[in-house]
Parts: structure tokens; C-alpha cells; sequence
């Protein structure tokens, strides 16, 4: 069972990987075809609902372009991150 400090965690994480994924335009469905996770499960990941694995969290941190930090820190320290803009844009053909 998750403790409130930890429920906290993940609740940030979640709502900073959405906020990155709305500022780069992309839909749950096209981060789930980036990152080979399914869109219900990012969806639970980005509620704060489901506590993902490292290496879930560092594919979601490639596809959209961002530091694993950014998503995973606590906030005791330094402003949060803002979202980068990606420069190419994305090419989600090979995904389909």
C-alpha cells in the first residue's frame, strides 16, 4: 500500500508528463505509438493511478524528448523543468 508522501509522487510525475505530452501536441494515443505502451496505461501512469518502472518512465522521457529527471523530480530544489519544443516534430507513420 502506497503512503500519502508516495501517492504525492506519483500524482506529480503523472501531471508532469502530461503537461510535457499536451505542450508538444501529442495525443495519449501517439505517445502510446512512441513508447509501445498502451494509451490506458499512460493514462493511469499520468493520474498518478499506476506506479510505472524506471524503464517505463525512461521510454516515456525519449519519446517525448525530455530529461528522466524531469518527470521523476521532487521539487525540492530547483523550479520544474518547463517542456521542450521539439524541433522536427514527430513522424508517427512507422508507429501505425
Amino acid at each position: 500500500m502506497l503512503d500519502d508522501a508516495e501517492k504525492k509522487l506519483l500524482a506529480d510525475a503523472g501531471h508532469r508528463i502530461r503537461e510535457t505530452r499536451a505542450a508538444q501536441g501529442l495525443s495519449l494515443e501517439q505517445l502510446a505509438r512512441l513508447t509501445g505502451i498502451s494509451a490506458p496505461a499512460l493514462s493511469l501512469i499520468e493520474t498518478g493511478k499506476r506506479d510505472p518502472r524506471l524503464t517505463t518512465l525512461k521510454r516515456i522521457a525519449d519519446a517525448l524528448r525530455a530529461p528522466l529527471a524531469a518527470f521523476i523530480a521532487d521539487g525540492s530544489g530547483t523550479a520544474e523543468p518547463s517542456a521542450p519544443t521539439p524541433s522536427g516534430g514527430y513522424d508517427l507513420g512507422e508507429y501505425q
